[in-house]
């Protein structure tokens, strides 16, 4: 059998799944190949499936009836923002959040009556907590701190590789806006002129917005996304889009490997890995960053950021690239948890476009005591670890102990989440189709077994009868996750131990600096129910003021 019709007959029995295809395309206008039995029987071998002669000659009008409707549907032209006619919701029927005003209510920090900083570049390293007093009271300007950064953005950022396109006229002029704003009483809140980086994977009109990727280096949309929009609304100042990994995994771009600012012989990790190097190095106040299956969590460990993957269809991702349709989240990185809250605030809630949005409202409660909380510990994750690092993460535990926390053992269900990973893998291969049929994706600079090409290549066998059931054995685990959450508010646990379950249920999670292991920091995570950040907030809170990892500063000269 000719290798081509090989690979197209699989594509063929396989592409019943959202956009998949082969990756061989024909030329316009040539006449779609006839599969015969021997073709189907070989492709049948892949799914685990033997039919009899008899049932593969009716078959055989079939398929090769469909392969014409697949070549045709390869021609159209479908943009890359358009999601699928289908939207994944993390609430089970009757389980939807409940309806109800916002309890928020971010603590009260006043500004010093005397100043006590030197330099203007004393205050990199404050969390937005300690920012905005400042700028409310007019001790320092949104200007003087966004020159700050620009210029530190500028002095760190080639040596960290996070920084993609410094929005320095922008900053500017959206800093002498705010000073205007705030002498004249109009005080937006705790955001305003914040500067913050965007991570390079929200549109933002007139600028470039890469997916620190190769074949999309020049590209400009012409559209703001809603976080922008919204971060804007705040008062927010952007000063740069910040480095991701190549169509949001890792830490290498068209530009480089993103560096942690701990070590800068060592990556971020990703694929948020702009946003968390930057705010751990003090080149912005905050960062927004996005999570598919561990993009904020695991950059957050690797610079010692605090992170905030929400709840999914908390945050709209109106002008984000989409990676994995029913499973991309946005959310911020910041240096402290309280900060987090903040932002979250300013971004979330329904934008009339993305249709997975919730009005659920947003609870921040720091002032709520830890005692009339249920929280659990995965500690058999815990004893699971080795070395320094369990060590590290034990001493974590006594501390939050220490801090009012009250903890019983627990165990999550996911046993069959990594079962269930090829869905992330079918949905980006779908969304990044028309690249890989082009042979575009040829151009990014990982071309590595486990990288992007090799994945969506790979990505196309998969059948659409197995992708479906995943997504119904998917419920089976929200199912479980569900009767599990009834009777806790938070789990503590290492970072990695239920970040694919966790991910794929859509459930909120914040990872915090916890230590640090040959010199690297380590993290501690909660998890939280569905559409409750606040409560694993409240308790990473209570760890955060308990001990003094979050004040700790890179080795940057």
């Amino acid at each position: 059998m000719d290798r081509r019709q090989w690979v197209q007959l699989l594509a063929v029995l396989a592409a019943a799944r959202p956009g998949a295809a082969s990756t061989a395309q024909q030329p316009q206008g040539r006449a779609t190949a006839k599969f015969t039995r021997e073709q189907i029987a070989s492709a049948l071998k892949l799914m685990g499936l033997e039919f009899s002669d008899a049932q593969i000659d009716m078959m055989l009008a079939g398929v090769n009836r469909a392969a014409g409707d697949y070549e045709k549907l390869r021609a159209i032209d479908i943009p890359l923002d358009t999601e699928p006619a289908f939207s994944f919701h993390p609430g089970l029927p009757g389980s939807q959040p409940q309806a109800g005003t916002a309890r928020f209510k971010p603590s009260v920090v006043r500004a010093p009556k005397k100043k006590t900083w030197g330099s203007i570049e004393d205050l990199a390293f404050l969390p937005v907590t300690g920012l905005a007093p400042l700028v409310k009271a007019r001790q320092v300007t949104s200007t003087e701190l966004t020159r700050m950064y620009l210029e530190r953005l500028k002095r760190y950022g080639p040596k960290l590789l996070c920084v993609v396109t410094l929005t320095e006229d922008l900053a500017l002029e959206q800093a002498r806006a705010a000073d205007a704003e705030i002498r004249a009483g109009k005080y937006r809140g705790p955001l305003h002129g914040i500067p913050y980086g965007l991570k390079d994977l929200f549109a933002t009109k007139g600028i470039k917005t890469t997916w620190g990727a190769e074949p999309f280096q020049e590209q400009v949309i012409d559209r703001d996304s809603t976080v922008y929009s919204r971060l804007r609304e705040a008062g927010g100042v952007l000063v740069a889009k910040l480095s991701t990994g190549a169509l949001a995994m890792g830490g290498l771009w068209f530009g480089g490997m993103t560096k942690t600012p701990w070590n800068v012989e060592q990556t971020s990790s990703g694929s948020s890995a702009g946003p968390a190097s930057a705010t751990a190095a003090g080149l912005v106040g905050y960062a927004i960053g996005t999570e598919t299956r561990g993009s904020i969590v695991s950059p957050s460990i690797r610079c010692g950021t605090v992170g905030l993957r929400p709840t999914y269809g908390r945050v709209p991702r109106t002008g984000a690239m989409g990676l994995s349709w029913t499973m991309d989240k946005v959310g911020p990185l910041c240096r402290g948890v309280e900060d987090c809250a903040l932002v979250l605030k300013a971004i979330h809630g329904p934008d009339g476009q993305d249709r997975t949005v919730t009005s659920a409202p947003l609870h921040w409660e720091p002032g709520r005591p830890l005692a009339g909380l249920r929280i659990g510990v995965a500690q058999k994750a815990f004893e699971q670890a080795s070395g320094e690092m369990k060590d590290v993460q034990l001493k974590a535990l006594e501390d939050l102990k220490h801090a009012g926390a009250v903890m019983k053992p627990v165990e999550m269900p996911d046993a069959t989440a990594g079962t269930l990973g090829f869905i992330l893998s079918a949905e980006a291969a779908t969304a990044f189709d028309d690249i890989t049929r082009d042979g575009r994706v040829g151009q990014l600079r990982d071309q590595a077994a486990n990288a992007w090409p090799n994945s969506f290549r790979t990505s196309r066998l998969i059948p659409a009868v197995e992708y479906i059931r995943a997504q119904r054995a998917r419920t089976l685990l929200m199912e479980k996750m569900e009767k599990f959450f009834e009777e806790w508010d938070v789990v503590v646990c290492p970072p990695f131990a239920h970040l694919s379950s966790t991910n794929l249920t859509g459930h909120p999670q914040v990872v915090v600096p916890c230590g640090f292991v040959k010199g690297m920091p380590a993290g501690l995570s909660f998890i939280g129910r569905l559409w409750e950040e606040g409560l694993p907030l409240r308790v990473a809170l209570a760890f955060e003021q308990a001990t003094e990892w979050h004040t700790k500063r890179p080795p940057l000269s």
